[in-house]
Formats: C-alpha cells, sequence, structure tokens
C-alpha cells in the first residue's frame, strides 16, 4: 500500500550529498526537474504517481538542496549525480522520467546506462544539435539576472518567465523564483549545460522505450518533438493540451496520468495506446 506522505531524504555521492523526496512504494520512478526548479516541480505529482510506483523527486547536483560541485556543471556532471543516486538507494533499475533540463539530463543516463532504465519519458526536450547551438548562443540569458540592492533583480527574475507561465497562477512563479533565488549565482548553468551537449551524438544510444511529451503552448520545444521520435527507436510522442512550459506543475494530474499511463505499458506500440489525455499520438510507425 503507497504511504500516505511523502518521505525526504538525502544520499551520500562522490559530488556530495543528494536530496529527494519520494512517496509510494513498488517499481522506482525517478523524476528529474528543469532548472533552476528543485524536486517541488513534482510536489504534486509525486502522491499520483505514487499511488502506484515508488515515485522519487530529486534535485539535481547544485540545485535544490543537493551539493553543489565546483567546476564546469555539465549534463554528464547532472546524470552521473542521478547514477549516484540509484546507486546509493539500491536502485538497479528505474522508470525515468525528465521535464526541459530534467529530460536531457535523463537521455543522458539513458545513453550511458541503457541497462538500468526500463523506460524514459522525455517532456519538453529540446533538441540539441549544431544549428540549435548557433540559434540559442544568439539569445538572451534566460534566468540570468544580476543582484540589485534594491531588490529589482526579483521582478526582473519574475518578469523573465512571466510569459510562459499562465497568468492566473502566480503561484507558479512563485515556486520558480524562490528555487531560482536559492542558485542565484549560477542560475543559467543549466541552460549553458544543455547548449553545450552533444545530444544529436548520443540520443542514438537510448534503447528504453521511451515516450516524448511537449504541451502544446511549450513554443521553445515542441517544434522539436517529430525530432526526437524519429531519432529514437520505436519512440511515440504526444501532445500535452492547455500547458507549456511549466506542464508539470500547471497540470499535474494530466501530466501523471499520461506518465502512468505510459509506464503501465512502456512497450504497447503507438497505434493501440491510449491517447485521451494527451492528444493524437505524433509516431504512426509500427512497433
Amino acid at each position: 500500500m503507497a504511504a500516505t506522505t511523502s518521505r525526504r531524504g538525502y544520499a551520500d555521492t562522490r559530488h556530495g550529498q543528494v536530496h529527494y523526496t519520494e512517496h509510494g512504494s513498488g517499481t522506482p520512478v525517478l523524476l528529474l526537474h528543469q532548472t533552476p526548479r528543485s524536486w517541488d516541480e513534482y510536489r504534486d505529482v509525486l502522491p499520483l504517481l505514487g499511488g502506484e510506483f515508488r515515485a522519487i523527486a530529486m534535485d539535481t547536483l547544485g540545485f535544490g538542496q543537493s551539493a553543489r560541485p565546483p567546476g564546469l556543471w555539465t549534463i554528464e556532471l547532472f546524470a552521473a549525480g542521478v547514477l549516484d543516486l540509484c546507486d546509493a538507494l539500491g536502485l538497479d533499475q528505474v522508470f525515468l522520467v525528465g521535464h526541459h533540463t530534467g529530460a536531457v539530463i535523463a537521455l543522458e543516463v539513458a545513453a550511458s546506462a541503457p541497462d538500468r532504465i526500463h523506460a524514459l519519458v522525455l517532456s519538453g526536450m529540446p533538441f540539441v544539435d549544431a544549428e540549435r547551438r548557433r540559434r540559442v548562443a544568439r539569445r538572451a540569458p534566460i534566468d540570468h539576472v544580476v543582484p540589485a540592492p534594491d531588490g529589482s533583480h526579483l521582478m526582473r527574475l519574475w518578469n523573465n518567465r512571466a510569459p510562459y507561465y499562465p497568468a492566473d497562477r502566480p503561484d507558479l512563479l512563485d515556486r520558480l523564483v524562490r528555487d531560482g533565488l536559492g542558485v542565484l549565482d549560477r542560475v543559467e548553468e543549466g541552460h549553458m549545460a544543455i547548449n553545450r551537449y552533444r545530444m544529436e551524438e548520443r540520443i542514438a544510444l537510448v534503447r528504453a522505450p521511451t515516450l516524448a511529451l511537449c504541451g502544446e503552448l511549450d513554443e521553445f520545444s515542441l517544434p522539436d518533438l517529430s525530432k526526437i521520435t524519429a531519432s529514437i527507436p520505436g519512440a511515440r510522442g504526444a501532445v500535452l493540451p492547455g500547458t507549456g512550459v511549466p506542464a508539470v506543475d500547471h497540470r499535474p494530474e494530466r501530466f501523471a496520468a499520461t506518465v502512468r499511463d505510459f509506464l503501465r505499458h512502456p512497450r504497447q506500440c503507438p497505434e493501440s495506446a491510449d491517447a485521451s489525455r494527451t492528444g493524437p499520438l505524433t509516431d504512426p510507425r509500427p512497433c
């Protein structure tokens, strides 16, 4: 029977302690957040998945309450932290779910340790290749702000993200700003790590059954959904209606239901999958 409350813990790793929160029991599902968020992004998803699985939301190295390694932060470093947590918790195999930066980290884990991943859910993941690296290099930073004595940088951090969050849910931006302030001096480094990552060389190594999700309002990642499903053998894709970048905490019931349905039958052919909550599947290839 699933636990009625979440439990928190710390795991010792070669990079320092990693903080995590878990709910439920059974097959482990490890949840990886976008940056500069924390496990809190999955706060409302944990009990929904925890009724059927052992749902574990971790703080990526450098973020939340996990250790902050010195030196350059990379997707490979973040992925090593994921595998270290799995080792510390005795998890030989897991379902792995990632959102935005967390999805890129999840992809690297699946590419580097394919025997440890039962199935993979990539939510809002951009497709990183040379063309995207050039485009992003010309773009203004997403979250970077310069601290000001009058605290005006708090409003700038808020305003940077406000266009991508629902106007009627200021609480979601409250949560993002709180997490961002906790890592303000390195708040942009998760995004920078994505753009350095050689995804085009790694994505074909994924062998786990894969579901690629994206909110229909997520202008950053939705155009890449078909590239992702085409690059991972047998992957299927789906669109989450009525949400965008903050899909996880904006629509936790819809997100959890879509993930749960896929994880129950990760090797099911796309044509017979239940798409009632996610809209039409985007990958027409047979299994």
